[in-house]
């Protein structure tokens, strides 16, 4: 047990989150194995990745290097990906039923409309244009954070926020397990008509394709509504985004001038560019408050198991 003890402390927060999220997912796929493909694979890589969360945490406490701090930092990232494609394989064979007939008859009782249909009708090239481009930008968002806190070397600023943003996504991966979705391309609108009655001027359908690449619909796929990924509600780029706005205005970085006006426009985008319902936001913000509430707690929980003063905003 004291050898388990001293492996644990050297872990950060966002490293036992990675570890406590894997290890449920190692529970899903191994409880419903019968209806997951590759659920042996998966277990393995999820296993694979608690033991390398283990390996970088020590070897960052064993050497104190610039190197390890930096692998310990960035390798969140990829994780996050990969995380986001293990739910493709699980979701749809556990959950079977999409909500998405709930989240259009919330937004009807709130607007007495479908928001992307009216927002259809005021749409033009360019404010596609430029809504797609801020649409894609999302996952760069919380790198740009992380490299500003990194330059600056205020490292517990940059564990809060790792840990925050690692801790944010993976609330929204449970969200997509209990309420799956596919999102008013598929439902209000005709998805293959989408380049047509909603282009851009360059770019548009080359990001748009790129997108659906990553939700496992590549160019010319039949049934993608089947396909897509169940990613819905919350709206994990609301969420997201919210995280990175309020931790970049908290910790007073100067990227909040950039965020404000990109992270505003990134959450019009969603309902715009018909991935998703207004409900999805709301449940984004939502999601992000109790994200960031019951985040700081656990975050200061465990710097007390391992020694460290307690984080506050105006310290770090």
């Amino acid at each position: 047990m004291e050898i388990i003890k001293t492996f644990l402390v050297k872990l950060k927060a966002y490293d036992l989150i990675v570890v406590v999220f894997y290890l449920f997912l190692t529970i899903i796929n191994l409880t419903f194995n019968y209806d997951i493909e590759h659920w042996f694979l998966w277990t393995l890589a999820n296993l694979a990745i608690i033991s390398l969360t283990f390996t970088i945490a020590y070897f960052e406490n064993k050497n104190s290097s610039k190197f390890w701090r930096v692998i310990h930092y960035w390798y969140i990232a990829p994780l996050i990906l990969l995380t986001f494609k293990e739910l493709y394989y699980l979701i749809e064979p556990i959950r079977h039923q999409d909500y998405d007939w709930l989240f259009i008859e919330i937004d009807r009782w709130m607007f007495g409309t479908d928001p992307t249909k009216f927002l259809l009708k005021y749409s033009f090239p360019l404010l596609t244009e430029i809504l797609q481009i801020v649409y894609s930008m999302f996952y760069f968002l919380p790198l740009i954070l992380g490299l500003a806190l990194l330059k600056d070397r205020r490292y517990v600023a940059l564990d809060f926020a790792v840990f925050s943003i690692i801790y944010g996504f993976y609330l929204s991966y449970l969200g997509y397990f209990i309420i799956p979705g596919v999102g008013p391309r598929f439902t209000l609108h005709n998805f293959a008509m989408l380049n047509k009655e909603l282009p851009g001027i360059y770019l548009t359908n080359f990001l748009r394709e790129l997108i659906d690449i990553g939700e496992s619909i590549p160019n010319g796929t039949v049934h993608a509504q089947m396909l897509v990924q169940r990613d819905v509600f919350p709206s994990g780029h609301t969420m997201i985004t919210l995280i990175v706005m309020y931790l970049a205005v908290r910790l007073k970085s100067r990227t909040r001038y950039f965020f404000i006006p990109i992270g505003t426009l990134l959450i019009f985008a969603t309902v715009y560019l018909w991935y998703h319902y207004v409900i999805d936001l709301i449940g984004g913000l939502l999601f992000m408050i109790f994200s960031m509430w019951s985040g700081k707690y656990i975050f200061n929980w465990w710097r007390r198991i391992q020694g460290e003063e307690e984080f506050e905003y105006h310290k770090y």
